[in-house]
C-alpha cells in the first residue's frame, strides 16, 4: 500500500483504477508489497516503470556476495591504512632520535682538529699522557682537558682486558700509544651516573695526587647502542680491596696508605676560595673497593659518581638525581636510620669520616708485626651476611651500636695502637664528635 500527500490539490480526481497518481510535489510513503511503486502514474502520463525509483530498500537489490566483498575490501583498506600510518610514525621517531643523538655528541670537524702544533702529543710526539695533562692544565689542577682533546684521546684507545665489574658496567685496561689507561664503561641505563662522575672529576682545582687522575669522557655510538666511557689513570695494583686480599703489609706501608687516603679525603672536603675556587666535595661511597693503590703503595680515591658539592653562595648541596645509593656495609648510623640532615653539607663529610674509619680497620688487620697478621675481612664480617640489608646494618650499627673488634695484639704495637685510636674517633655514634678529615691527616702525619 502506498501513502501519498498532495501539496497543491486534492488529488483524488487523478486516480485511475489500478494506478496511484502522483502530483507535481508529492512525498512517497512506504509500500507493503513487491514493486508497488510501479503502480504510480505521473501527471504527464508516464509510469514509474519507465524511470524506476530506487528510494526503497526493496528496489535496491544486491546479492549478499557482492555486499560481503565490498565490506571485506573496506576492512582491508582500513587495516592497511592504519599499518602504513603506524610505520610512518615509527620511522619518524627513529629518525628524530638518531638526529638528536648525533647532535648531542661532540663532533670533531676538520677545522677543529686537535692534532696541530698546540697539542704535539696527538701528533705522535713522545710526551707522556701525564706530562701532556700537566702541560695543558698548567699544573693548576683545573677542569681537565678540552672536550675535543678528550674525544681524540678516547678514539685512539684500544681495549685490552676486563679488570673489574660493578653495578655501573665494566672496567677495562686500555692502551693509548703504548701507555696503560683504565676505561670505565657505563651501561646505557647508567647515563646519569656517567655524566655526574665526569662532571665531578672536571671540577675546578680537583686534580690531586691522591684523587684518581681523570683523562677523558666520551660517548661512543656504534650504531646499535651508545657506550659511555670514562678514561682515568691505570694502577696495576688495583683497588685497596684487591691489594689487601692478596698481600699483607708492614707498619710503614700501613701508615703511608692511611695518610694518603686521609690527604685525598681532606682535599675533597676542603673548599678553595677564589674566583676559580674549588667547592667542598663529599664522596658518599668511600670504601676499599673505591680506593686505588699506586705503584709506590700510596693510595688515591676514585669513583666519584655519588659525590655531592657544596654551594657556598646559597649554602646548598647538589645531590645527584641518580638512583644509586652508597654501600650499606659502610653507611654511617645517621644514614642507616635516616636522621642525617641532607640540607647541611657537613653531614655528608662526617659520614665519609665514619667510612674512612672502617677502611683504616681493614688496612690495620693486614699489618704484619712480628710475623703476626690477620686474614683480610670486610667490616662487620662476623655479624652480617656477605650482602647485608639496610635492616641488618641498622640493627648492628644503630640499635646494638657495634663496631669492628680491635684485636689485643694491636695494643702491643705503638703504631697499631695509635691507628686504632684514630679509627675509634672516626666511627663515633654522634657525627659531631668525629674527627675531621684535616685533623685525621695531621694526626697520621705525626704518626709517620
Amino acid at each position: 500500500m502506498s501513502r501519498t500527500t498532495d501539496s497543491d490539490s486534492a488529488g483524488q480526481s487523478d486516480l485511475v483504477p489500478g494506478k496511484v497518481p502522483v502530483g507535481r510535489y508529492r512525498t512517497m510513503g512506504c509500500c507493503d508489497s513487491n514493486y508497488c511503486n510501479g503502480q504510480i502514474v505521473f501527471p504527464n502520463g508516464t509510469s514509474s516503470t519507465s524511470e524506476p525509483y530506487y528510494g526503497t530498500a526493496s528496489n535496491a537489490t544486491e546479492s549478499p556476495e557482492v555486499k560481503e566483498m565490498d565490506l571485506a575490501l573496506l576492512m582491508v583498506l582500513a587495516v592497511g591504512g592504519v599499518m602504513a600510518f603506524a610505520l610512518c610514525v615509527s620511522l619518524m621517531f627513529v629518525m628524530l632520535r638518531r638526529r638528536k643523538r648525533n647532535s648531542g655528541a661532540r663532533q670533531i670537524l676538520p677545522e677543529d682538529s686537535v692534532c696541530g702544533a698546540s697539542y704535539p702529543i696527538l701528533n705522535g710526539h713522545s710526551t707522556t699522557l701525564h706530562d701532556f695533562i700537566e702541560m695543558t692544565t698548567s699544573g693548576s689542577g683545573s677542569a681537565g682537558l678540552p672536550l675535543l682533546v678528550q674525544r681524540s684521546i678516547a678514539r685512539q684507545i684500544q681495549l685490552v682486558e676486563v679488570i673489574g665489574k660493578g653495578r655501573f658496567g665494566e672496567v677495562w685496561r686500555g692502551k693509548w700509544r703504548g701507555e696503560n689507561v683504565a676505561v670505565k664503561i657505563f651501561s646505557s641505563r647508567e647515563e646519569c651516573s656517567w655524566f655526574r662522575e665526569a662532571e665531578i672529576y672536571q671540577t675546578i682545582m680537583l686534580r690531586h695526587e691522591n684523587i684518581l687522575g681523570f683523562i677523558a669522557a666520551d660517548n661512543k655510538d656504534n650504531g646499535t647502542w651508545t657506550q659511555l666511557w670514562l678514561v682515568t689513570d691505570y694502577h696495576e695494583n688495583g683497588s685497596l680491596f684487591d691489594f689487601l686480599t692478596a698481600r699483607c703489609i708492614d707498619t710503614k706501608t700501613m701508615v703511608e696508605m692511611a695518610y694518603s687516603i686521609a690527604t685525598g679525603l681532606a682535599h675533597l672536603h676542603m673548599d678553595i676560595v677564589g674566583t676559580r675556587g674549588k667547592p667542598a666535595i663529599a664522596h658518599r661511597d668511600l670504601k676499599s673497593k673505591n680506593i686505588l693503590v699506586k705503584s709506590n703503595l700510596s693510595c688515591c680515591i676514585g669513583d666519584l659518581g655519588l659525590a655531592v658539592r657544596h654551594n657556598v653562595a646559597t649554602d646548598t648541596v647538589d645531590i645527584p638525581s641518580t638512583h644509586r645509593v652508597g654501600t650499606k656495609r659502610y653507611m654511617a648510623p645517621e644514614v642507616l636510620d635516616e636522621t642525617i640532615n641532607v640540607n647541611q653539607f657537613d653531614s655528608f663529610k662526617r659520614a665519609d669520616v665514619y667510612a674512612f674509619g672502617l677502611v683504616l680497620w681493614e688496612i690495620a688487620r693486614r699489618c704484619n708485626v712480628g710475623g703476626i697478621y690477620d686474614e683480610y675481612q670486610l667490616p662487620f664480617y662476623d655479624v652480617v651476611q656477605p650482602d647485608p640489608t639496610i635492616e641488618e646494618m641498622r640493627k648492628v650499627v644503630c640499635t646494638d651500636r657495634q663496631r669492628p673488634s680491635i684485636p689485643n695484639r694491636w695494643i702491643a704495637s705503638d703504631t697499631l695502637h695509635s691507628i686504632s685510636k684514630v679509627m675509634k674517633e672516626c666511627w663515633y655514634q654522634n657525627p659531631a664528635a668525629r674527627l675531621t678529615a684535616l685533623r685525621i691527616k695531621k694526626t697520621l702525619a705525626n704518626i709517620r
